[in-house]
Order: structure tokens, then sequence, then C-alpha cells
């Protein structure tokens, strides 16, 4: 039975009018299992004009009643946590425990999100000059909109509409039509916990649904994560039409291997952080860079006895270790990537295409694939590839490996792995990636630090969730008063002064 999904608006699910859908696959079996209604820009339209009647209501509740929501709304998720994570992964293939993950990484930021009280404090001047003093205040925005991708459909959409909700804005979730599902079941679990109608909508769309949010002017600010040219595209058009954007774009992440490495910690942390959830995060470690011959050569020794060991399989099969990538497409691009690696002459030790899996030969099935002998100017390089390929790019010394992290075009993630405590300083301090891990692989912050990469990897100068995030979904809004003391001086034509 394919079920027919629908959009979430003013606290309840509403059909699409538009007349146009896409299908969504299990992953697992290639099969459709749901068809999702697109909506058109008079539906987008409709949802906006919800929302914001939604916020003035949600505003002008105190900061401490609506973090109470978001706290109950924690609890629901976590007692709804095994529904979730199914539903999550046999829509984007993510094994249990990881779709898990994803639940759980986002609902932390909520937590943190909840602090709003703290968060939302101004600043205060007494006797700025004589007799006047100066405050600040942090306001909501208005409407504010997120556009998700497919690989975490639950975490994202809770690190952007976490903050944006406790800030008292009202948010608009345009997630990804590949797995819509977890989202349109967030935005139940949202009224469920009593957050008022309207507060939280789901519209599911294609590029007509996000060019219309980027155009209304009733939305102030707009949140990405996905490719580097849409988030591009994205920073451009809502910049042009007056918005708040923060968009977030593709990744290379590094791990550099010292030769003093623990080469078996090394190895596994590579294994699944290059591997996991079929090497679909934007946080996935796609190039190893040992330090030196000896170093390398050992490294891709254990890379291959591990990868021989990996089982990929069904999402819901407790002995798999991944599962499929998420598209028919998304399998058809890694293959052609991993195919242009050997003609362009890297060395492939590991070969992840035609994979088949007993009993569900219609997946989306890509192997651990590894590349050794990989150089600078290959494409499995220079670009992302979003899937289980890891190449090996081996460097002479520690200067050249740390010009390599430096050098590339994205600066999302990167790591090293080393027992001395001055090469991990200076690499930390030195390497020019926004996010840093020291024999951490995958250095994801937790929810009260912010997220997010430089250079091609992130448009925008305030990050996702900590601190940043309030920053982004408020405005400052300066106040300077004076009380009348019954002297009167008559006009000033001059500017004040400070004191």
């Amino acid at each position: 039975m394919v079920r027919e999904l629908s959009h979430y608006v003013d606290g309840q699910h509403v059909q699409g009018t538009s007349g146009r859908f896409s299908d969504v696959y299990d992953p697992c079996t290639g099969e459709v299992s749901a068809r999702v209604p697109l909506a058109g820009a008079e539906e987008v339209g409709n949802v906006v004009a919800n929302a914001e009647k939604g916020q003035r209501e949600w505003a002008a509740m105190n900061p401490q009643r609506r973090g109470r929501i978001l706290l109950r709304f924690v609890d629901l998720v976590n007692a709804n946590m095994e529904e979730l994570a199914a539903l999550l992964s046999s829509e984007h293939g993510k094994t249990l425990p990881d779709a898990s993950g994803d639940i759980q990484r986002g609902i932390e930021v909520v937590e943190f999100a909840a602090g709003a009280p703290h968060l939302l404090k101004g600043e205060f001047s007494d006797n700025a000059a004589a007799g006047v003093d100066v405050h600040s205040l942090r306001q909501p925005l208005g409407v504010v909109a997120g556009i998700t991708p497919f690989n975490f459909p639950a975490m994202i959409p809770l690190w952007k509409s976490g903050p944006a909700l406790a800030a008292g804005n009202s948010f608009i979730l345009k997630p990804s039509e590949r797995d819509p599902s977890v989202p349109l079941r967030l935005a139940e679990l949202f009224t469920e916990a009593g957050l008022p109608n309207g507060v939280f909508n789901v519209v599911n769309g294609d590029k007509e649904a996000v060019d219309a949010l980027l155009e209304d002017p009733r939305v102030s600010a707009i949140g990405f994560v996905g490719s580097t040219p849409i988030a591009q595209y994205i920073y451009a058009t809502a910049a042009a039409n007056g918005k708040r954007a923060q968009c977030f774009g593709g990744a290379k992440n590094h791990m550099v291997i010292m030769p003093d490495a623990d080469l078996d910690m090394a190895a596994d942390a590579l294994i699944g952080a290059g591997f996991g959830s079929a090497g679909e995060r934007c946080m996935a470690i796609s190039v190893a860079v040992p330090v030196g011959k000896a170093t390398g050569d050992a490294l891709v020794a254990k890379l291959e006895e591990r990868i021989a060991d990996l089982k990929v399989g069904h999402s819901l099969a407790k002995d798999s270790d991944f599962g499929p990538v998420v598209a028919a497409s998304a399998k058809e691009r890694i293959e052609g990537y991993i195919s242009a690696g050997v003609e362009e002459g890297a060395t492939l030790l590991a070969d992840g295409r035609g994979l088949r899996v007993e009993g569900y030969e219609g997946g989306f099935w890509v192997g651990p694939t590894l590349f050794d002998n990989v150089t600078k100017d290959m494409s499995i390089y220079k670009e992302e590839i979003f899937g289980p390929v890891l190449s090996v790019l081996r460097a002479e010394d520690y200067d050249e490996a740390l010009r390599l992290c430096s050098e590339h075009e994205f600066g999302n993630g990167v790591a090293i792995f080393t027992r001395d405590g001055d090469s991990a300083r200076d690499f930390a301090s030195r390497v020019q990636v926004g996010m840093v891990g020291i024999n951490v692989p995958i250095p994801v912050p937790i929810a009260y630090y912010t997220f997010g990469g430089w250079k091609a990897s992130g448009f925008g100068d305030l990050n996702q969730h900590g601190t940043d995030a309030f920053r982004f979904y408020t405005k400052t809004k300066t106040v300077t008063t004076r009380w009348p003391s019954g002297i009167r001086t008559g006009a000033s034509f001059v500017m004040p002064e400070g004191s």
C-alpha cells in the first residue's frame, strides 16, 4: 500500500492542492512506499499567512513557558523514539541505532534551546550619561523557514526549529521530499506538546516551494543545509530579498594520521566515520591522509582487513553495519565516481559497485570502497561523493598534510590522530577548517557550541545551534531612556556625547 502524505499547517494535516507529487522510496527494496505532495507558490503563501498569525500568540508567551513546551516535546520524542527511528530508517536507509542517533542529536539542541530565558537576556547600562540609561532587547524575527536535507531528516530540522521557536518565531519547515515522514510526525508531536497552532508548519515541495519562501517578504530568515551550489543560490537569493540566511554546503573532510598515532584506533575511526550511514553525512571522513610511507602502508593494510568484515544489509537487520544509499540516482552517481577514480589512476583496493543483498535485489546498494594513491587533481578528491567511498592521499610530512586540509575548497570538518600534544595543538590552531577533531573522527560539536564549516562549506556569519542560533533568530533593539527631572535646558543642536 502506497501512503499519500500531506503538509502540516495550523496544527493539522492538509492535503496538497497543486496536483504534483513525488515518490518516496524504501531504499532497501527500491519500491515506492509513499507519495508526497509538492506545494505550489499559492500553497506556500497560505502557509506563511498562517505562520504569521500563529507567531503573534507564540511571541507574546514568555520564554520560560515556551521552554516548558519544548521540554514536553523532548519527552514525547523520547517516548516515541522506536517508532520515529523505524520510520526514519524506512525512508532514508540508515540503521536503527544510527537513526536513533539522528533523532537524539536533534533533541539535544531543543533541550539547550529551552534555556531561552537566559539566552535571550539583553544588556543594561545604568547612568550611561547624566540621567540616561541604555538597555537592549532581543526580539523574534517573526516567520522563519528551514530548508533541510535528506541525510538527517530529524536532526537538522530540530537544529533549526528548536532555537527559532524558543526565541519566539514561528517556523516553516521544507524538508527533503525523499524522506518527509519523520518531519511530519515531529510536527504532530509539537502540537501534542502544546505548541500553538500555526507555529510549526511543514510544507513539502521542490524548487517552486523553495523559491516561494525566498521571495515572500513575510519570511524574515532562511536556514539551509545541502549542496554548495544550492547553498550559494539560496544565500544570494535570500540576501537579494532582504532576508537573513545561514546556508551550509558540501564537505570533503580529511583525517590526518601521524606516524605516532595508534593505527588500530585510527583505522577503526576511519571505518566508522567513512562508511557509517553509507557515507551520507556532511561530517563523514572521505579522505585519509597518512603521514609517511610506513604509516600509509600500515594504515591501508588495516583498512583492507576491516572492510572485508563489513556487513551491508537491510537497515532493520541487527548485524548491518550500514544500509543502502537513499536513491537510485545516488547509487548511480557514486558508482560513476568510483569508475572515474579508476580511470584517473587511483588504486582501487575495495570496489563497492554491483553489490547485491539477498532478498533485496532492488535496493540501492553500494558497498564499501577504498582507493589508495589518490592525488589532488582527481575528481574523487576534489568533489563531494556523499557515499561509502574512502580515499587515501598520502603526505610526505606534517606540513604537506596540513596544507592539503587547509587548501581544499571545502572547510567543513577535519581530524588529526596523534599522541603528540604539540602537533595536535599546532594543527587545531593553523588548519583552515571550521570544526576540528583531535583523536575524534567526527567532530560534531555538542548542542551548546556552534556547528558550521568555512569556505565553500558555509555561507553566512552565524552557525547552527549554540548561542549563534539565538543571534541569528533574533533582532536586537537598543533603548535609550531619560526621565524628566524638571530642569529645562532648551534645544540642543550638537551630537550628544556618550558621557
